[in-house]
């Protein structure tokens, strides 16, 4: 009762207001009541005009994926989820198709505000001479608003019909299309909206399916067919009358003509063009780069990227080629990634080429993208670094003996030992040991580091995790990523310490919008100059390796990598304007026994440097660059102690190693034998420096150097208290290696195996004496080798020579 109270209370004003305004009308004289009627449906007419929510499909359309290459060229497309090849609308509308569609469907559009009352009279008085309807008098945002009536319908699962009702909706919704929109976004709107057959929309994709190019390079004849296929776009197709098509797009050719806007000769040649036979098939030449890209930012449809399309379908080309040879020795996909170091833009992708579409070849994985075992392949850039820190000059001798650094035992590929090595020839012959010891002296952790600051984001376990094996493949990276790198390295090596983005750009930068993420590079000029310069004599495949020879061959600094278990093969190499990164091997991550870096991918890589335009090397950068003295035998720094020779290292280092190879001697008058001051008078001693290796690399290093020379034996008479005189220890333990755990397996019948212990001499006539855990074992000449049977646990090792020279190692034996 109360509540009923209150709304008596509160209606009651507004009732007796209402009476006092209708008593007030109802006063006034029938001019202004016509005129004050006039103006509230003037008011609710442009409140609905302004107010009503315009269709949802008019910005919300379900568009295809498409790729473009930095001339327009399409390079690529997926449908849209409506399973329409409708693209996103253009920017503008071309002149041609402009003038086409103008002239056959509304010649008045600029002129009219969205209705034509002078084209409905003219339709329908025509349409009343001819007793059927030949003309419906729409304009162009008519029908603009009857293709979004029939999608708003379509949606709402309703049928749509064409009566009386539906045309007053469709004229009413174009009026308030004009309202908000411009005259050129209701002309592109309609462009991208028309129907040209089958489940083709759009003017953009009517260009592609139709003629293979974007619409603004349409000819005459073909931007009239598009600008009368909308009318009636069931024609286009085969069997169905093609023939009425192609008269109404002739007659609209003639009108241009009367318009003064085809010439004659452009009317002749244009009404000689055939119409399309069928839509063509879309092409793919860079599928799984359009996929990565929508699935980054799967809002966008259009996206417009740096990659030259020549230069696309060349490495197409070239893969496609390379796979059948390939697919022979069990390799069956191919990836590859060009970039223009100068610009840091990409210009080629090719995310995975298989030999086939096969299911088990994994055909849609961009394999650009997924991090794989890297290899050798970032031993430069190890090296790089040594240099500019000071902890390496290029021909700094570094050790290639059997290794093996807690439990974990590296060999060359080759499987040979060469004593010891130049660190640039190291790196051109991609050695293992020298670039496994290199790590073990830089650091794991600080590589780890570095390589993160150059972008490699997969590092992302422990640095203990990857270990010594980070330099030979236990970590995984991506080939987008690893080219980026090398490209960074070749443009600091032009370029200096100028800012660098940390990944190469793939779409073009908005005009006078700052590229982001810049930072100056890791490895700087002078240090990536000369990894660059050690990357040049690599030698390359086949006959490639005689490049030298001929005129026309440019300077590539590369680098190959193969993984461990043969599953991955790289190959990277800069000239003096792009770099370039090949990966092959088996999406699924199946071996192939004869995959390599060298015979698998550095061929490819090196028939597309051959297609590129031949570029100079870049200058050498002497800033950046410094003249130290050095040794010709071991490259440390001379001291006074050696033959030196000058190099170059970068001028930031701080190299400070004195060679630790040469020894100040004394030699008897006659320079045969060494003698020490308890058995000749210094008077008569000599004194020469004298190249000595430690034993166990002078070992291997006699069979690569035939001019190598020994240290001169002791004169006999000094033999005795020689081990007093001289700290220098002839003999050298091989095997097993300081702080070894040696794992020993066991046999079928149980038994565990014996494992062989080797020692080094400096006298090939030497007798060594064997001693484990206190035990004698026996005496060796010559070869010096010895099997020992050990149990589990702790031992001790103690090996010496006639002379009392000694060396002694405690190793442990891991059971089971």
């Amino acid at each position: 009762m109360q509540r009923t109270h209150f709304l008596s209370r509160f209606i009651a004003p507004f009732v007796r207001l209402s009476k006092k305004v209708w008593c007030w009308f109802f006063a006034l004289n029938l001019h202004r009541k016509l005129l004050l009627l006039g103006f509230l449906f003037c008011a609710v007419f442009v409140g609905c005009l302004q107010w009503r929510p315009l269709p949802a499909s008019l910005n919300q359309q379900q568009y295809a994926s498409i790729l473009l290459a930095r001339d327009g060229s399409l390079l690529g497309a997926s449908i849209a989820p409506d399973q329409q090849w409708r693209f996103a609308p253009v920017e503008q509308l071309p002149e041609k198709y402009l003038q086409s569609l103008l002239l056959f469907e509304d010649q008045h559009f600029y002129r009219h505000p969205g209705i034509n009352p002078l084209a409905i009279a003219r339709a329908l008085k025509g349409n009343m001479a001819a007793g059927k309807v030949t003309s419906g008098g729409s304009t162009i945002s008519m029908q603009l608003a009857r293709l979004l009536r029939q999608q708003e319908l379509q949606a709402s699962k309703l049928k749509s019909s064409r009566n009386l009702h539906s045309k007053l909706a469709e004229a009413f919704l174009a009026l308030q299309l004009e309202w908000h929109l411009s005259k050129s976004d209701i002309l592109i709107h309609y462009a991208s909206q028309a129907p040209f057959g089958g489940n083709i929309v759009g003017l953009r994709a009517a260009a592609w399916r139709y003629f293979g190019r974007s619409p603004e390079y349409l000819s005459w004849a073909e931007s009239a067919l598009l600008a009368v296929l909308p009318n009636s776009p069931a024609l286009i197709h085969p069997g169905r009358q093609r023939d009425l098509l192609q008269q109404k797009r002739d007659r609209l050719l003639q009108r241009l003509h009367q318009q003064q806007l085809l010439s004659d000769l452009d009317l002749q040649l244009a009404l000689l063009e055939p119409l399309p036979e069928r839509p063509q098939v879309l092409p793919q030449i860079a599928p799984h780069l359009l996929a990565t890209l929508k699935k980054r930012a799967p809002e966008k449809n259009l996206f417009h990227s740096t990659l030259d399309m020549p230069l696309q379908q060349l490495v197409n080309q070239i893969a496609q080629r390379h796979g059948a040879r390939l697919a022979n020795e069990g390799v069956n996909n191919i990836a590859l990634v060009l970039i223009d170091h100068q610009s840091m833009e990409t210009l080629a992708y090719l995310g995975n080429k298989p030999f086939n579409k096969s299911h088990r070849f994994a055909p849609d994985v961009d394999i650009v993208q997924r991090p794989r075992s890297t290899g050798s392949i970032l031993k430069p850039l190890l090296y790089g670094l040594m240099l500019q820190e000071g902890e390496l000059a290029p021909t700094s001798l570094i050790p290639d003996i059997p290794t093996q650094i807690n439990g974990y035992s590296p060999r060359n590929y080759d499987r040979n030992f060469r004593g010891a090595v130049p660190a640039q020839f190291a790196l051109a012959h991609s050695l293992n040991i020298p670039a496994v010891r290199m790590l073990r002296d830089y650091g794991i952790g600080r590589f780890q580091e570095k390589l993160q600051a150059m972008g490699m984001s997969s590092l992302f376990r422990p640095a203990d995790d990857y270990g010594l094996t980070l330099i030979l493949g236990g970590a995984e990276a991506s080939l987008w990523e690893l080219t980026s790198i090398y490209a960074r390295l070749a443009a600091a090596a032009r370029d200096g310490d100028k800012p660098q983005p940390l990944v190469q750009w793939l779409l073009p930068q908005p005009d006078g919008e700052q590229r982001t993420e810049n930072s100056k590079p890791v490895i700087r000029q002078g240090a990536a100059w000369l990894t660059l310069h050690a990357l040049i004599e690599v030698a390359r495949p086949g006959n490639d390796n005689y490049w030298r020879d001929f005129a026309g061959s440019q300077t590539i600094a590369w680098k190959t990598g193969t993984s461990y278990g043969l599953r991955d093969a790289w190959a990277i190499g800069s000239n003096g304007r792009y770099t370039l990164g090949v990966w092959v091997g088996n999406a699924g991550g199946e071996p192939a026994t004869f995959i390599s870096g060298q015979s698998s991918a550095a061929p490819i890589l090196f028939d597309v440097f051959d297609a590129l335009p031949s570029v100079n090397w870049f200058e050498k950068p002497s800033h950046a660059l410094k003249t130290i003295s050095v040794c010709k035998d071991d490259g440390y720094l001379a001291g006074g102690q050696c033959d030196a020779t000058d190099i170059e290292i970068p001028s930031i280092s701080h190299y400070e190693k004195i060679t630790p190879h040469h020894r100040r001697i004394y030699l008897d008058a006659r320079q045969q034998f060494r003698v020490h001051n308890q058995c000749e008078s210094v008077s008569n001693m000599s004194i020469r420096d004298w190249f000595v290796l430690p034993p166990a690399q002078e070992f291997y290093w006699r069979h690569y150097h035939g001019n190598y020379q020994p240290l001169p034996p002791w004169r006999k008479d000094c033999i005795a208290e020689s081990a007093q005189q001289d700290d220098d220890i002839p003999l050298e333990l091989i095997y097993p290696q300081p702080r070894s755990r040696i794992y020993i397996p066991v046999d079928l019948e149980g038994k565990r195996s014996r494992v062989i212990l080797k020692a080094v001499h400096r006298d090939p006539a030497a007798t060594l004496y064997w001693h484990l855990d206190d035990e004698f074992l026996g005496e060796t000449k010559i070869f010096h080798e010895r099997e020992a049977s050990l149990e589990p646990g702790l031992h001790k090792l103690l090996v010496m020579d006639k002379q009392g020279y000694k060396v002694e190692r405690r190793f442990r034996v891991i059971g089971k």
